[in-house]
């Protein structure tokens, strides 16, 4: 098991980090070239600003059982597809059961934007950062 990380716009790479060295897991963080990074512990790939460049090569580094941090849902899809697990920065744990759903749900929040000016996402709060750690705690020892 290792941590697949799509990491462009990853609020919680320091708590992959802190879970990661505790239980003695790789982790792979994957950006586009608009990134620079370093943290000494995990191996990173910056590759070319490519429509979903970043997502297609972090999927074919991912094996089963790996645990992919994305709030792709796409990317989750495909990683459930091949069998592994996919959580959000949230703690969502994604499924075979939710993950049809959210991305129908997409699909239609990106039809309504077209047409209407919405907010952006809300601000990050600490019990965000408290599921997500709970969550991906879970899923290693649920392995």
């Amino acid at each position: 098991m290792r941590i697949i990380v799509d990491a462009d716009a990853c609020p919680v790479k320091e708590i992959i980090l802190k879970v990661a060295k505790k239980h003695s897991l790789e982790v792979k963080m994957f950006f586009d070239n608009s990134h620079l990074y370093e943290d000494g512990y995990s191996e990173v790939f910056i590759l070319d600003k490519g429509p979903d460049s970043v997502d297609y090569f972090l999927i074919n580094k991912t094996l089963p059982g790996d645990i992919v941090v994305t709030q792709d849902y796409g990317v989750a899809s495909m990683a459930l597809a091949k069998k592994a697990y996919a959580i959000n920065n949230h703690g969502l744990i994604f499924n075979k059961d939710n993950i049809l759903e959210l991305l129908s749900q997409r699909a239609y929040n990106q039809k309504v934007r077209r047409h209407k000016n919405l907010k952006g996402p809300k601000k990050r709060q600490a019990s965000d950062n408290e599921k997500f750690e709970a969550s991906l705690i879970l899923l290693i020892h649920n392995k």
